[in-house]
């Protein structure tokens, strides 16, 4: 298979994705600012999943640059990334419904934990199936970045029983690291 393929179809899911979380999103019935107030959970929820979503697909792209071949265990371990990304909206939805309590903000978490896992684990099959001297692997080095998020998401779900408003400010602060893309792979395309 082709990595365009592989490519196009991820692409194709991570819209879907974004299309759901939207989708979500109900039109207040009056049109005031003040309508918005009651949603502000949704949004921030709807805004925080996008941004996430946005992050993978910004880095799933720049690794996709790299990579030479695609075979079985690399599409099933993407596909096992695209699995968990399909749960962002179900989890969005039900952390905004809910106003951040602690249970769906404890899931979201799981979710996040579950798409880095995937993350991570897809560079790792993408390595096993390149050179050790390959672009890929001179791109991806250690990977402190997916490692701490690993960390910090752990850290987020065990304390968003107790106090959810933290696990938020973790789940934000894993955002803020990625929002800036992957500079390892700029570095060995130059």
């Amino acid at each position: 298979m082709k990595k365009s393929r592989l490519e196009a179809f991820s692409d194709g899911v991570l819209a879907i994705i974004i299309t759901i979380m939207v989708l979500d999103l109900k039109v207040p019935h009056e049109a005031t600012l003040a309508a918005l107030a009651p949603l502000w959970s949704t949004i921030l929820s709807y805004v925080l999943s996008f941004v996430f979503v946005g992050i993978y697909w910004n880095n799933h792209h720049h690794l996709w640059q790299v990579v030479e071949t695609v075979n079985g265990p690399v599409l099933w371990a993407n596909l096992h990334l695209l699995f968990w990304l399909s749960l962002v909206p179900f989890v969005t939805a039900w952390m905004g419904e809910n106003h951040f309590a602690a249970a769906p903000v404890a899931v979201y978490g799981v979710v996040l934990l579950g798409s880095g896992t995937a993350y991570y684990l897809m560079t790792r099959v993408l390595l096993a199936s390149h050179a050790q001297d390959s672009l890929l692997a001179r791109a991806l080095g250690r990977d402190f970045k997916g490692r701490i998020s690993l960390v910090l998401y752990l850290a987020a779900i065990a304390v968003a029983f107790a106090w959810p408003w933290l696990a938020g400010t973790l789940y934000v602060s894993v955002a803020v690291i990625w929002l800036v893309p992957d500079r390892r792979i700029e570095k060995v395309l130059r």
